[in-house]
């Protein structure tokens, strides 16, 4: 795989392979003899040029900051919805009944049901 110069239109259509495709972009990369992170780049670009969201993993970006604060605030209103809905005392009742399960660690759990 050498530094060297793509077209337009292959560049084009290794985007729609990798986008509309189940094979993966390392598949696709070593079956057209392109780097899997040029093609991962020109996803990227062209993302970015269509207003696509991009998501990085392992990377800090202000869209993937978007999506975990948007599930942080739906959480925050489901949390106070439910203490609209269930009364202090229920929840202390709630949390009263279950007071007797034990737990340990993922291999044993312990029920008493007594």
């Amino acid at each position: 795989m050498a530094n060297r110069k793509y077209t337009k239109e292959f560049k084009d259509s290794t985007i729609q392979l990798a986008l509309n495709s189940t094979e993966s972009v390392l598949k696709i990369g070593a079956d057209l003899d392109v780097n899997p992170k040029t093609i991962y780049n020109w996803i990227r670009e062209y993302k970015i040029a269509n207003n696509i969201p991009v998501v990085s993993i392992g990377k800090s970006t202000t869209s993937s900051n978007n999506v975990v604060k948007e599930t942080q605030e739906n959480e925050l209103k489901r949390l106070r919805a439910e203490n609209i809905y269930y009364p202090k005392k229920s929840r202390q009742l709630f949390r009263n009944s279950y007071s007797h399960l034990t737990l340990l660690p993922y291999e044993t759990f312990s029920l008493d049901l007594t």
